[in-house]
């Protein structure tokens, strides 16, 4: 198996967390961009990363991998059995790529300071707009670890070097960090690059 990840992409780092939270060793090409390999580009019609390469299967959507790994790996799982409360965390997965990675994809390429500010306030309010939902159990909509706090955790720990500050309210969720970003496979899943992204 062969990952091609981006240093400091989210989409890349999400994927990461899951090798690393289910202790999956695989080779992980590093594709800092914005030139691809050449055998990438053979591989993925989107010339996108992270794409996975498992034998002849090739993945490249980062929610598709993420799936295809917690079923090919089952332990520890990182979804739950019940079809309803899968159905719910596959939800809170759409919404969470929906609002907060766009958002985050925006303000990496918005263009101007008025525009970005625009676009971290927005950021902003709907991450605190959840904050309940932090407070609520151990991990996000839940008390085990899973594919949503995998999601969510990349995200968050990108926060500072967009310039974004949670301030009041945002205790909760500056909580949830503290536990996920201590966690053994956070810390290992971190490319040297995005280490240096919360000096």
């Amino acid at each position: 198996m062969m990952l091609y990840s981006s240093p400091t992409c989210f989409h890349s780092h999400r994927v990461r967390l899951v090798l690393a939270e289910k202790n999956i060793s695989m080779d992980i090409v590093s594709v800092p961009g914005p030139e691809l390999p050449e055998d990438l580009l053979d591989l993925n019609p989107y010339h996108s990363v992270p794409t996975l390469v498992d034998r002849e299967l090739v993945l490249y959507d980062s929610r598709v991998i993420v799936e295809y790994l917690d079923e090919r790996f089952p332990h520890p799982p990182l979804m739950p059995v019940d079809p309803v409360t899968r159905a719910q965390f596959r939800l809170a997965l759409y919404r969470i790529e929906r609002d907060w990675y766009g958002l985050a994809r925006d303000l990496e390429d918005a263009s101007d300071n008025k525009q970005a500010s625009r676009i971290r306030k927005m950021l902003r309010e709907s991450i605190l707009a959840s904050a309940e939902v932090f407070s609520a159990r151990h991990f996000f909509l839940s008390d085990e670890f899973s594919l949503v706090d995998c999601t969510i955790a990349p995200l968050l720990w990108r926060l500072e070097s967009y310039g974004l500050e949670l301030g009041s309210g945002g205790e909760p969720v500056e909580k949830y960090m503290d536990e996920v970003f201590s966690r053994r496979s956070f810390q290992d899943s971190l490319t040297e690059l995005e280490h240096e992204m919360r000096q």
